[in-house]
């Protein structure tokens, strides 16, 4: 089991995640005691059923934003709020029964770029005034809108301490950042120097040393559709954000995650927050990275984590209380900046206008407008690029003779034959174009259907073919298809007014032009 190396994984990971979960959850507007908490609970919890053996679990970027709206969409009444995040709990276990976890791979990538550079700016832009030294704003245009006036009122100290926080985590030197996070950098030398220098800034407050209580859900019917909303919301944001993790931890250890025992797994610990008031979470890239890296190979590792983050929070909470949200801010707008995706970045000239267009898309509603609705907009938007592409590259041809390059030892003039040739899809994309080609057929007795070379029929294409036999077979015009034995199949199965009875059907263009 190597249960030293697990413990050792463990351990760093909790010292990652302590800085990340106190600014997690004061970002959170839940406080930083709900972000502990959210790494502890979940953190054991995911690791103890879920589906990913290295993966560490806690307190995330996009799930603090979805969070964070929430607070101020529900009036931080914190029952409503425990609700929606236990909602959000049960719906990621109803993912895992219903095994919805393999389809997050379809995600077209230019919607996850658009939406993880999105959440990265938002996290940046909502750090903008703790960095200042003013009070936080959950709303990115208000922040951006007030941006002038609230440089006049900069706490300098806290500039300078947010300040130096940033440059302690791009500037340490890799040899020493691999042995010392660097958020931990910064807690552990800012910190005690704020308070020595006797700094007028704003911090995390009282951290209660007790295990946290048991918070009862409540729901009104005004409010219904904003928690269904939020709670699933948060439900899908946790799927993509672990499940992208997960891919990541099986890149590292060669192994391959159950991606739908880990959102029964993650369900299971995002409920189990929510029932105290903790910071919903999801799969952490870095702190799993983090994990593996330093010996962890199962889920010891991730529970051990949770077990010394909570020794921490009981024994050590006196000197978190005095830790600055400046330096806090520091580190979010670090993770915020790593957020971004760089790799779709680096290529963005290069890359098709399509998928530019989509991720820029998403990147703007995700921002601006809100998350769900961002995934949404870009799922559909790739959706109908890719119809416009299968499209472009489906050619539906007329052949009336034998200039076309068809090896035939017939003359279809002679013998007034028609010929439609489909090459690729037949589906409700290109059904437009055969219909075209089809009501250009005048003064034949025959027409062929050729659709060997179809990889696919979709209902569509099924009823525009049959609309065109109804037609031809008005006009006393004979109706031949040449197919595969599959797509046959796949015709007869919709034959309810034996429409196909009168059809002949031929499995190449010889025999078919042989029994004319």
């Amino acid at each position: 089991m190597k249960i030293k190396e697990n413990l050792l994984g463990g351990l760093t990971a909790a010292i990652i995640a302590l800085p990340l979960g106190l600014a997690f959850g004061v970002a959170s507007g839940l406080g930083a005691t709900a972000g502990i908490y959210g790494a502890i609970i979940l953190g054991f919890f995911a690791s103890l059923f879920g589906g990913t053996p290295t993966q560490i679990s806690g307190p995330t970027g996009p799930m603090t934003v979805v969070v964070a709206t929430a607070v101020i969409s529900l009036h931080s009444d914190i029952n409503i709020i425990v609700t929606t995040i236990l909602l959000a709990g049960i719906f990621q276990i109803l993912f895992g029964i219903l095994k919805i976890g393999k389809f997050v791979q379809y995600i077209p990538y230019p919607v996850i770029s658009g939406f993880m550079s999105g959440i990265g700016i938002i996290i940046i832009i909502l750090q903008i005034n703790p960095y200042l030294g003013l009070a936080s704003d959950a709303s990115v245009i208000h922040i951006l809108w007030s941006l002038p006036s609230n440089i006049s009122q900069i706490n300098i100290y806290a500039f300078i301490l947010a300040t130096a926080t940033l440059v302690i985590m791009f500037f340490t030197p890799n040899k020493i950042a691999k042995v010392i996070p660097t958020p931990l950098i910064a807690l552990t030398i800012l910190t005690p120097l704020s308070v020595y220098l006797n700094f007028d800034v704003l911090s995390i407050g009282e951290i209660p040393t007790t295990l946290p209580s048991i918070i009862i859900p409540s729901i009104t019917l005004e409010n219904y559709t904003v928690i269904l909303s939020i709670s699933f919301t948060l439900a899908v944001l946790g799927t993509i954000d672990t499940l992208l993790t997960s891919i990541v931890a099986d890149s590292i250890t060669g192994t391959k995650h159950k991606p739908n025992k880990e959102l029964i797994g993650q369900g299971i610990g995002n409920s189990l927050c929510a029932m105290v008031g903790a910071l919903p979470g999801a799969g952490a890239t870095m702190r799993t990275v983090i994990n593996v890296k330093s010996g962890g190979t199962n889920k010891l590792s991730g529970m051990a984590h949770a077990v010394i983050l909570l020794l921490i929070v009981l024994f050590l909470s006196p000197f978190a209380e005095q830790i600055p949200l400046a330096i806090l801010a520091g580190i979010l707008i670090k993770v915020g900046i790593d957020i971004l995706d760089y790799r779709f970045l680096a290529i963005w000239k290069e890359s098709p206008k399509q998928d530019l267009s989509v991720m820029l898309s998403v990147f703007f509603i995700t921002v601006f407008i809100d998350l769900i609705t961002a995934v949404g907009v870009g799922i559909v938007l790739a959706c109908l690029l890719i119809v416009y592409r299968i499209t472009k590259e489906t050619k539906v041809t007329l052949v009336e003779n034998n200039s076309h390059n068809i090896n035939l030892k017939y003359n279809l003039a002679d013998k007034n034959i028609r010929i439609i040739k489909i090459n690729g899809a037949f589906f409700f994309g290109s059904s437009t174009a055969f219909e075209s080609e089809a009501n250009a057929i005048l003064n034949t007795k025959v027409v062929i259907v050729d659709i060997l070379d179809v990889p696919f029929i979709d209902i569509t294409a099924i009823f525009t073919l049959k609309d065109l036999i109804i037609k031809l077979q008005a006009d006393d015009i004979k109706v031949i298809i040449i197919s595969s034995k599959d797509d046959k199949v796949q015709l007869l199965k919709f034959n309810k007014l034996n429409l196909f009875d009168t059809v002949k059907f031929y499995d190449n263009m010889d025999n078919a032009l042989k029994n004319i």
